[in-house]
């Protein structure tokens, strides 16, 4: 098989803010290949966000360099970047100013040069896609808090980046919003994209995201399979994060339910309803 290309690329970053004494980041090596998807996880102030300002070239390193596909963020704009790499940020609100669902797709499609067809015939397909058509006349401001989130994705979605980054993604959103952003993530995937998850809520990470890189006061701290990562006790520790409930149920008693030691957060779900069940 040919080797997967190298979608994010850094390399000894350091940076930190004029106002601050101590570095924000230090010393990060990270290499992202084409296609992966991946969370990033660590408590408030831990670099995440100055991280991903980096990869869109919003921020500059300091030290060392960042690369997208071999471009090197510090000989490139932001408005060169953001073809290749798309940031749908915390609050939808920030990005939505058009009079309607529809002219915010169409208004991020001519910003990027497409034509008045392929405009009208991307936006149609957008909007089915994601489950808008029927609000493509109302305006944004009309939207549920999980159809805005929906629309953000969607006109970053629209114009095609090879990567695309979420941040805190699920944050004011009930269940069925979080469940279909689960699902719209895993479709970018399974079509080549490579998709980047900024998040707090571990839970969600551990039911849908496959690996998983946690930071903790400016550095990367550890990177690999999500269930790993996210149940090892020392790793939670030092990055001042908290295990799901249902995980710390089921480290207690997985010994008395005879529970595997690799599983998934729905396998455990599984299992302890199995133990619940056969206990009555």
């Amino acid at each position: 098989m040919p080797l997967q290309k190298l979608a994010v690329e850094i390399e000894n970053l350091w940076f930190k803010y004029p106002e601050t004494k101590n570095w924000t980041l230090k010393n990060i090596d990270l290499k992202i290949k084409e296609g992966e998807l991946i969370a990033l996880v660590g408590e408030n102030g831990a670099g995440k966000t100055t991280l991903i300002k980096h990869l869109i070239g919003l921020l500059k390193p300091q030290k060392g360099t960042v690369k997208i596909y071999g471009k090197n963020t510090r000989n490139h704009t932001v408005a060169e970047l953001a073809r290749i790499i798309g940031i749908i940020f915390q609050n939808p609100d920030h990005q939505l100013f058009s009079e309607t669902v529809e002219k915010e797709i169409e208004f991020t499609l001519k910003n990027f040069g497409y034509t008045k067809q392929q405009i009208k015939s991307i936006v149609q397909k957008v909007l089915k896609e994601f489950n808008l058509d029927k609000q493509a006349d109302k305006s944004p401001l009309e939207l549920s808090q999980g159809e805005r989130k929906r629309l953000t994705i969607a006109f970053t979605v629209a114009y095609n980046p090879q990567i695309i980054v979420l941040d805190e993604p699920t944050i004011g959103q009930d269940y069925k919003s979080k469940q279909q952003i689960a699902q719209i993530v895993k479709q970018l995937n399974k079509k080549g994209k490579t998709v980047i998850i900024v998040t707090h809520d571990i839970k969600f990470a551990l039911q849908h995201i496959p690996e998983t890189i946690v930071m903790s006061k400016g550095k990367i701290i550890a990177r690999g399979p999500t269930w790993k990562v996210l149940t090892e006790d020392k790793i939670v520790k030092q990055a001042k994060l908290t295990k799901p409930l249902i995980v710390r149920i089921y480290e207690r008693i997985k010994d008395k339910i005879g529970g595997e030691k690799q599983l998934n957060y729905n396998r455990i779900e599984q299992q302890i309803l199995e133990a619940i069940n056969n206990a009555y």
